[in-house]
């Protein structure tokens, strides 16, 4: 049996790979799509662990030869979604993850209209900023622009088909993965 595509997606800081890693660790069936960027690896990630660190030319080669499920460009990097890998687990009966930015996530809508798209969001903005400056990748202005990234998403979040608050990551990921079992959801709370 096919597996299901399941995207999760919210601002960033929102905690998006604290529960996606949780899920994992709790749920066997379930695989994580590594994404592409154009972005230099930040201290500690590992290039086809957190994602693929590839060139400009290499992102846009493999964009016009539609390697790609969706793609985004941020801050002037692209991200995006290698097909292949995504294809080929659900084909196995893997449920695949992607965790990816807003944008992304309703493209993928577009293409695989039975995926389940999750948002998540924080307690609150500034809950989401704190985090973002705790995290300590980025500077004032990044916060900034990520801050005003983060209003637009949450307007985006109605288009969802579930949205879920992360103020407890283990209680969240049990709730999706409650989720990914049940064969039909259409909720939202």
């Amino acid at each position: 049996m096919r597996g299901k595509l399941i995207v999760i997606a919210g601002p960033s800081g929102v905690g998006k790979g604290t529960v996606v890693r949780e899920i994992i660790r709790l749920q066997k069936n379930c695989r994580v799509s590594i994404s592409a960027t154009t972005r230099k690896p930040r201290t500690g990630e590992v290039n086809g662990q957190h994602y693929y660190f590839i060139t400009k030319q290499e992102f846009e080669d493999k964009i016009r030869n539609k390697q790609m499920l969706e793609y985004e460009q941020y801050n002037g990097n692209y991200y995006g979604t290698p097909y292949e890998y995504t294809e080929k687990n659900l084909e196995a009966g893997f449920n695949v993850i992607l965790e990816i930015e807003v944008k992304g996530a309703l493209n993928v809508k577009k293409m695989y209209p039975q995926a389940l798209l999750i948002f998540l969001k924080s307690p609150s903005f500034a809950e989401l900023k704190k985090r973002l400056i705790y995290r300590g990748t980025e500077g004032p202005e990044e916060v900034e622009q990520r801050m005003q990234v983060a209003r637009w998403e949450m307007i985006q979040a109605e288009k969802f088909d579930i949205l879920l608050t992360n103020d407890d990551v283990g209680l969240v990921a049990k709730k999706i993965i409650d989720i990914i079992n049940r064969s039909s959801v259409s909720i939202k709370g």
